[in-house]
């Protein structure tokens, strides 16, 4: 633990903004500005489960809707300002799913303009390595939490919205598995490192088929064309003879990306999809056993380029919905790989798919919106992903133009 800048120095409100690389972040924030009391961020669907209502009541945690615009949360945080108090939230949205950070929602500076407070930035390190988003396992090695101010109040009264949310996306900086083969920190893994490492790496880089990769204690190994690795307590693959391995998953999944870039743009009849469950909650029961939602129905996921859309069943009765790219941008994968969520309309839907699809969906929403929309941008260091792509927002504002 490194403080830089005390936010125990800080003699009114004040926010803490942490880079979200785990289930655990909270405990190294909390660290880092403890004796001082904090009101915490959480998703709204969280107050529903039993183990966390008791717990986030008596600590006033403040209730969100992930990647959805609600007042819920800014009355809360007016209620804890108004006290003097400290509000801390990941601007990004979730943990990440790949050991990068993700950018962070769209206009959260406006946020910092509206309240004009100090806003202290708790980075963390390692975090992910720690507790990856495939596998549940706690993992021991080195972490580390460094706390500094990153806007005074004059910082956010004069710098514009898009300036000081360029500058978050660039603190927040992050590749876990570059970082370890630098410091070299070995990990216990419980001989599980690459347990469902495919959830995000299942394209191929040799044969280049998907879902063939599988991954099972410390191999990943294509089941086409037996192309793979093996993995190190470093996080370092090393590739079978002739084997074609990018240098780490964080590198799998940009080159995934770029594939699915280029895919969507090739082909206008792109979809893609799964049989599926869904789920929702029910505002008067609490959810057991780590569930987070109940099962209502069950029938198929599809994206295409009009958005994602289910058509099956629920509560018994024909059902269907379609989420269009204007408001669903990215996925929420609250607990791990296996299921993702969204709020639709406010309300929040869990879809369970059958196969390992999670990842291939997550990419695909993101950069289905970035053709089509494109407020979610991503990060400015990889517009060469992009070079000579059309890109939503950007094609309509050169097109009004002329």
């Amino acid at each position: 633990m490194s403080i830089i800048d005390d936010v125990n120095d800080c003699d009114g409100p004040c926010f803490v903004i942490f880079n979200h690389l785990s289930r655990i972040d909270h405990v190294y924030v909390c660290g880092a500005t403890y004796p001082r009391v904090t009101n915490m961020l959480a998703g709204y669907n969280e107050f529903y489960r039993k183990k966390f209502s008791f717990i986030f009541g008596l600590n006033k945690v403040i209730p969100k809707k992930n990647y959805y615009p609600d007042t819920i949360s800014i009355k809360g945080i007016t209620q804890v300002f108004k006290k003097g108090g400290c509000v801390t939230f990941a601007p990004e949205g979730l943990a990440s799913n790949d050991g990068g950070n993700k950018p962070i929602v769209p206009g959260t500076s406006k946020l910092f303009k509206h309240f004009k407070v100090p806003v202290y930035l708790c980075y963390l390190e390692g975090q992910y390595l720690q507790n990856t988003k495939v596998c549940l396992d706690e993992r021991y090695g080195e972490t580390h939490a460094t706390m500094s101010l990153l806007f005074s109040k004059e910082d956010v009264q004069s710098l514009s919205v898009e300036e000081m949310d360029d500058i978050i996306n660039e603190k927040f900086r992050r590749n876990e598995y570059a970082w370890n083969a630098e410091k070299k920190i070995k990990w216990e893994t419980h001989g599980r490192i690459c347990y469902r490492i495919e959830d995000f790496c299942y394209k191929c880089p040799k044969c280049g088929k998907e879902f063939t990769m599988k991954g099972e204690g410390d191999r990943i190994t294509c089941s086409n064309c037996g192309n793979g690795a093996t993995m190190d307590d470093y996080y370092q693959f090393h590739p079978y003879d002739d084997a074609v391995i990018p240098d780490s998953p964080y590198d799998w999944v940009q080159n995934e990306r770029m594939d699915i870039i280029r895919e969507i743009r090739e082909n206008p009849d792109y979809f893609f999809e799964d049989d599926c469950q869904i789920g929702n909650l029910d505002e008067y029961k609490l959810l057991t056993k780590n569930k987070t939602s109940f099962i209502v129905g069950e029938g198929k996921i599809r994206i295409d380029h009009s958005g994602l859309h289910y058509k099956g069943t629920r509560n018994g009765e024909p059902y269907e919905f379609t989420a269009n790219y204007k408001n669903l941008y990215t996925l929420i994968t609250t607990v791990d790989s296996i299921f993702f969520n969204f709020y639709l309309n406010g309300e929040f839907f869990d879809v369970f798919p059958k196969h390992q699809t999670v990842g291939k969906f997550c990419l695909l929403v993101e950069e289905m919106h970035r053709y089509h929309i494109n407020t979610y941008k991503n990060f400015k260091w990889f517009d060469y992903m992009y070079e000579g792509m059309e890109l939503g927002i950007d094609l309509k504002n050169q097109q009004t133009e002329k």
